[in-house]
């Protein structure tokens, strides 16, 4: 029965819109360089994990284990196979460590390009 249960809950999540779901949380760092992603221009298959300041792991605002995540991996890989994007979305704030966590849990996987995700800055805008 629980592994039902736990079925259902990674159907959910996995299935979630991700566009309504961004964790407004997460302070992302600026980044100069690189691709602008859009919804437009992002794989359907894409998987973005995010990262707060506490380490917390979620897919679309839902917190899970590592073992969970392992597990959602596992069966994106099974449907996508292992070619398929995974965008990290961490807080600024959040130490290494708990980024390396979820790096090594995605390597452990099969998932070897990772990309992270920063705020692009916009010209004519000032850093304060």
């Amino acid at each position: 029965m629980i592994d039902v249960v736990f079925q259902l809950i990674i159907f959910f999540v996995v299935t979630l819109k991700m566009t309504t779901d961004v964790n407004p949380d997460i302070v992302l760092e600026d980044g100069k360089n690189g691709v602008t992603l859009t919804q437009d221009n992002m794989p359907p298959s894409t998987l973005e994990i995010e990262l707060d300041r506490r380490g917390r792991i979620s897919i679309h605002n839902a917190t899970m284990s590592p073992s969970m995540l392992t597990t959602i991996i596992k069966n994106r890989i099974n449907r996508h196979g292992n070619e398929f994007p995974v965008l990290i979305r961490a807080d600024r704030r959040t130490q290494h460590e708990k980024v390396r966590k979820v790096m090594d849990i995605c390597t452990g996987a099969g998932i070897w390009k990772l990309s992270f995700l920063a705020v692009q800055e916009h010209k004519g805008e000032k850093k304060q």
